[in-house]
Formats: structure tokens, sequence, C-alpha cells
């Protein structure tokens, strides 16, 4: 997912992390980038830190996340940790907010001295923290951050330390025009955007280029802004319109509420969307009836039959007393993404892990396979899941 970018900040982090690592380098004994820090009982720890979306307009996202990190390192120091040395993970509360986690991302990387950085759960929060991540050669993965610029800046050029664990914006807009066509039969489709979200806009382009490719016509483009409460007038547009389908590639603050008011309105054709709709909280929006023929694009479902997924359904419901949603999913599989990382790298060492990272094939996680291409785009499966009575039931997976 993706929230507005904040290009503007990598000049002036980039000039505070140099001047911070001036401060580093100048002081007696202090610790070098990827080495291991000592716990408070004499053991060595491997670092890791959290920046994430804790509080703000989108916690929901980063507290998923975080519950399931906590998870995963859980598991992991419980096995032994990794190469007989357990992580310490220090987490950040980004407030969500780009400029917050720019200065979270300075803190854990010249103060906390980690190996690596998960998060932001959002594109704006991880676009924030890429010149950091370069700067102090910090690996980080964004476990949701959706937007190609994540990995690829704006002049093309690979960010080198930087990953995700989610797939990007353009695959979900061709997975939900391929949804449409083939699985709904459907022909006719509006789209009802968000036009101040890059995040929005790049799933809208994605799905119209890619619907008209298979024959589909869009009869209605329209378009709303973050925050806003009252949709009814541009939704009865779209209603005049006629269309069979409407794609609403958004955020569940918003969406939960478009999709109360176009069933209200009539609106009763099938409503679909992405990894943004992904909250519980969507249900208490919209509600249940509401939701029901309404589908989204995600990463996983805890109905999934594969046997990986399933485990991690158990073991999370044991832990917190309810079923995983695509965001935990994500969060999980980005710490054991960074745990195999630094097996294989032998290293805690920056540079290393991202070698390694960037070497990953067919890596067995609670999401599907993991490859990462060129670009540091996942190559991985999407499921698509379908909302019956206010529950997440699991429809069909779509492999890249």
């Amino acid at each position: 997912m993706k929230k507005s970018k904040f290009a503007s900040l990598f000049l002036a982090s980039s000039l505070l992390v140099g001047m911070l690592a001036g401060c580093a380098a100048g002081e007696e004994g202090s610790s070098s980038k990827g080495s291991e820090s000592s716990s408070a009982n004499g053991g060595e720890t491997i670092k890791i830190g959290a920046n994430l979306e804790l509080s703000g307009a989108v916690a929901s996202y980063g507290t998923s996340e975080a519950d399931a990190i906590d998870l995963a390192v859980e598991e992991i120091n419980a096995d032994g940790g990794i190469d007989g040395k357990k992580i310490e993970l220090i987490k950040v509360d980004n407030k969500s907010d780009a400029a917050e986690a720019t200065s979270a991302a300075i803190k854990l990387t010249s103060q906390d001295k980690v190996v690596a950085i998960i998060g932001a759960a959002t594109s704006g929060a991880s676009v924030a923290q890429v010149q950091i991540a370069t700067d102090t050669k910090t690996p980080m993965i964004s476990p949701s951050g959706t937007s190609t610029t994540v990995t690829v800046g704006d002049d093309g050029k690979v960010n080198p330390f930087t990953f995700r664990t989610a797939f990007i914006d353009p695959f979900q807009g061709t997975v939900a025009a391929n949804f449409a066509s083939n699985e709904l039969k459907v022909k006719t489709a509006a789209v009802y955007a968000d036009n101040a979200s890059d995040y929005a806009k790049g799933l809208a382009a994605s799905f119209i280029k890619d619907f008209e490719a298979a024959g589909g016509t869009i009869v209605a483009e329209e378009s709303y802004v973050a925050k806003d409460t009252d949709f009814r007038s541009t939704l009865t547009r779209i209603k005049s319109s006629n269309p069979e389908f409407v794609f609403i590639p958004g955020y569940y603050e918003e969406v939960g509420l478009i999709v109360k008011q176009a069933r209200e309105l009539g609106i009763n054709v099938p409503l679909m969307g992405a990894d943004g709709w992904d909250s519980p909280t969507i249900v208490d929006l919209a509600g249940a009836d509401a939701l029901n023929n309404t589908f989204i694009i995600t990463a996983y479902s805890a109905d999934d039959p594969d046997g990986k997924a399933k485990a991690f359904a158990e073991s999370f419901n044991k832990k917190y007393g309810k079923e995983p949603n695509s965001f935990n999913a994500l969060g999980y599989d980005s710490v054991y993404l960074l745990k195999d990382a630094i097996e294989r790298a032998g290293s805690t060492d920056g540079t290393k892990i991202k070698e390694a990272i960037e070497a990953t094939d067919q890596l067995e996680l609670v999401t599907g396979l993991y490859s990462v291409d060129e670009n540091h785009h996942p190559i991985k499966s999407a499921v698509i899941i379908e909302f019956v009575d206010g529950k997440q039931v699991f429809n069909t997976k779509v492999n890249p």
C-alpha cells in the first residue's frame, strides 16, 4: 500500500545521516555496522529494527504487522535464534507519518545500530526511509509497501538496500482486471479511486489497461479525496452508468463508507479492491451485509489450503485469539525472509545480507513461494478473498 511520497525528505535526511555517521565514526570503540550487540544477560544478539505505523491514521496495518513480527521473533528465539544468536527486536512508532518514519530510521541505524529494518507498512513511510537505508547500508524490508517506488526510484534505478514482501501495485490491478473478466465474466466496469493517492491511481491505471485489453469497457471513472465521508453524489453518477462491476482501489477508512453508501443507493454489483481494504475495521464501517459480493486482492488467507499457511494461522490464533490477516502474514514472512538471508550470508554485514536477499529463490513462506527479481520486486502469488457475512473467505489463488 502507498501513502503519498515525500521525496523532499531525502535531501534533509541524507545530510542528517551524514552528520550522525560522522559522529559515530569518531567514537572510540563504537560498534561497526552489522556487528552484534550484547544483551542484558551477556549473550550476543542480532538487533533488528521495526519501523511501523503503531498509531495514527493507518495504525491497523502497522499493529497487525507488529503482532506477527513479535510471534516470528519468539518462534525463532525459542528455536535457538539465528546462527545461535537471539534476535533483539527494537520497535519504533512512525505514527503513520513519513517524516516520523525518516526520524525513526535515523534512530534505528545510528543509535540502535540495527542490522536491518522491517517496515514501514505503507509505501509513503517506506519511501521516506530509502535514503537512510542506502546511506547506512542497512537492508530494509517493507512488508506491505506495494508502490514500485519503494524499490525503484523515480530515476529508474533500483534502491540497493530496499526490498518488499508484498507484490507491487501494477500486479494487483492486473489481477483485478483478470478476475473481473475471466471469473466474474463482466464486460463493463466503473473505477472509483482516491485522486490524491499514488497507490489508488496506479492500481486504477493498471486495472483499466488490462480490463480494456481483455475486451471490457470502462463506463465510468470517478474519484474521491481521502478523509471524505459522503460519497453519495459520485456513487449516484456511477450507478447511472450501469456498470456490472466497480473497482475501488483505496484504503479501508474511506472504502468502508463507500461500500455502505453504495449498497444503500442500490449498487448491488460486485465491488472489488486491493490490499488497502484488508483491515477488520472495514466490517465495522461498511456492515457485514453490505460487504457481501465484494472481493479483495491480498497476500494471504487463513483458509488457504497450503499447509504452511494453516500452521501459521494456528500459531497466530493460539497467541492472539483471532485469525490472522494478510498484514499479519506479511509481517511474519518479513522476519523469516531476513532470517534466511542472514543465515545464507553467514554474516550480519548489511551488504552481505542485501546480496543474500537479492539471491532469494523459491523461499517457502506463509504467503507462498518467494523469489526476488532484478528490481527487488517479489515474484509470488496473490490471493482473492471474498467477504461472506463479514468474514473473509478464500476464493482463489493467482500465480504471477
